[in-house]
């Protein structure tokens, strides 16, 4: 019983040590998820303020303009949420390839309580 309780701790301290390094080599599906649910929010967190800026107005403009004109022509009404979301995985693909380009990370500080991110 002891060496199957050995066994398996050995089993999660490995499994964990390598899901940490993986972990720590790079954390880029932060900006792409969150550029996939709010466009421009992964480019804001990569410190491209402008194209930020563009890919939140290009989101909400699609909308906007998509469901205003939809609302006189009824088959925009089907096309509009497909351009918001072909638009949504632009963004977050663009935002995950700058930081994996740059090796974004999340992560404590050493030493003390804080959050701080490396790009």
């Amino acid at each position: 019983m002891k060496k199957l309780l050995v066994l398996g701790c050995v089993i999660v301290g490995m499994l964990l040590v390598s899901f940490g390094s993986l972990a720590a080599s790079s954390d880029a599906w932060i900006p792409g998820l969150a550029s996939f649910v709010i466009p421009g929010l992964g480019q804001l967190l990569n410190d491209q303020m402008d194209k930020a800026i563009l890919h939140f107005a290009v989101g909400v403009g699609i909308y906007a303009i998509g469901f205003g004109v939809s609302w006189y022509f009824s088959p925009l009404w089907y096309i509009t949420p497909a351009l918001g979301l072909g638009w949504a995985i632009y963004s977050g693909y663009d935002a995950y390839t700058v930081a994996k380009e740059h090796n974004f990370q999340l992560g404590f500080v050493n030493g003390g309580v804080g959050f701080s991110y490396n790009f």
